[in-house]
């Protein structure tokens, strides 16, 4: 078993979503993060990325969005993003990360993401108790 941690813009998690349920994921959680890569130091990709921010549909979102790219502008350099966490087995790991590669990819902009593979030692799932690749 492998653990697949992508970390994503906001603005792609639908189209993530959608594609790791066609590629036969099992199942995932994605939860919302703040973080930074290597420090983007033209403001035109900064604004760029704001633009494609503003345009989620989410009110809240947006106004979380807003406060955390100007506090980028003003030093606190943390950007909104999802994290997608995986659990599968080996066999699905190389289709699971083109996947994710291939919803995520622009035009090699600053910004479009990292994916980890880690080794799982173990699954359980608490309602059967079955463990292993069988509680996936």
């Amino acid at each position: 078993m492998k653990e697949i941690i992508a970390i994503v813009r906001m603005n792609k998690v639908g189209a993530t979503k959608q594609a790791l349920i066609e590629a036969g994921a099992t199942g995932f959680t994605a939860v919302k993060a703040l973080g930074r890569g290597k420090m983007v130091e033209d403001t035109g990709v900064i604004a760029g990325r704001k633009a494609d921010l503003m345009a989620m549909a989410n009110e809240e979102d947006v106004k979380e969005t807003e406060l955390l790219i100007d506090g980028f502008l003003n030093g606190a350099r943390l950007y909104p993003m999802r994290m997608f966490d995986i659990i599968t087995h080996d066999y699905d790991v190389t289709k699971i990360v083109q996947t994710i590669m291939e919803v995520n990819r622009t035009t090699f902009n600053v910004g479009d993401g990292k994916i980890f593979v880690l080794p799982v030692a173990d699954a359980i799932r608490v309602r059967t108790k079955e463990a292993g690749d069988a509680a996936l």
